[in-house]
């Protein structure tokens, strides 16, 4: 792997890890629907303004907007909130450690409603991360009592949420660039969160005069959500999918770190402890579902490649492109 490649990486890890931390410096004065409003709204000019100076299309009309209103929604502006709230009553290490259980629910909701092959591997991974839970909530009586489980649950439907967009999102891509998944899904989740925010907030943004917010919306709005979208679609172009997933692993250590040296949380053995439990589990579950996944493609290609000629020829031909 490149060097450049490495350097996203840890660039990536770290934005999305800071994330948590502009979160929790926007909550005093915005509310969760108003946060995720004014992240997609800067995302979106973030996005919109790269598509000028590349000269990538558009395509209104090639978008799907009802489904992809409706990813977006579930995608992005849903979980967006629901995280925002939840930092109100958690750390924001905490709730990146839970939102690291991403990947375990996208399994699951595989299986449940996309009828996802799974493997005895990915199970037990699943296993394990959800003992990272138990050791994170605590089982003793005193150890529950000091978790708040309203912010706990939201902070789990936040990363269902994602499972789930993650399926639509992926039946939504095709014939559709990067671009305009993005541009779509940022403007879908602005109209959204902004008319949330207008029914049930209706919060003053005066306090954007203040330079210490407004940083934090510019640090959540075109990096967390602008520029962390090019780093990752950048490490799956020139590197693989995989690698670029790891991201995940990394994500919940640069939040603890950004949260610990800026905010003053405390970091507990309880944390630390789940951390590794969740993080071995997903990495358990990935690497066996990849493992699963390259060895379908190799069948795949093998069978292909002993096809007559017949075959092999109208393989070889253009699918029609969709409509």
């Amino acid at each position: 792997m490149a060097r450049s490649l490495y350097f996203a990486l840890i660039l990536l890890s770290l934005i999305w890890g800071g994330s948590f931390f502009f979160i929790k410096i926007l909550l005093p004065d915005f509310g969760p629907w108003t946060v995720a409003f004014l992240r997609s709204t800067f995302g979106l000019a973030t996005i919109t303004g790269v598509m000028l100076v590349l000269r990538k299309p558009f395509g209104f009309r090639a978008i799907p907007w009802v489904a992809m209103i409706i990813m977006a929604l579930v995608n992005t502006a849903i979980p967006w909130a629901l995280i925002g709230f939840s930092e109100t009553r958690l750390t924001s290490s905490l709730a990146s450690v839970l939102n690291a259980t991403t990947p375990l629910w996208t399994l699951v909701v595989g299986v449940v409603f996309f009828r996802v092959a799974t493997t005895r591997m990915q199970w037990a991974g699943m296993g394990i991360a959800f003992l990272g839970l138990l050791v994170l909530v605590g089982v003793s009586p005193t150890a529950l009592a000091s978790v708040d489980l309203l912010g706990f649950s939201c902070m789990l439907a936040a990363t269902l949420c994602y499972a789930v967009g993650t399926h639509l999102s992926k039946r939504l891509s095709g014939g559709l660039s990067m671009y305009q998944v993005t541009f779509g899904t940022l403007i879908s989740a602005m109209a959204g969160s902004g008319l949330m925010a207008l029914t049930l907030e209706r919060d003053s943004l005066a306090p954007l005069a203040s330079l210490p917010t407004l940083g934090a919306v510019i640090g959540l709005g075109v990096f967390g959500s602008g520029v962390a979208y090019i780093l990752f679609y950048f490490m799956v172009q020139k590197g693989t999918p995989q690698f670029a997933t790891t991201v995940t692993y990394l994500v919940p250590a640069s939040a603890i770190i950004w949260g610990f040296t800026l905010l003053n949380e405390p970091v507990s053995w309880r944390l630390l402890a789940g951390l590794v439990f969740i993080l071995g589990g997903v990495y358990l579950a990935n690497r066996s579902g990849s493992r699963s996944a390259r060895q379908a493609a190799k069948r795949q290609e093998s069978s292909a490649g002993s096809g007559s000629g017949a075959e092999s020829e109208a393989a070889a031909l253009p699918a029609k492109p969709s409509r």
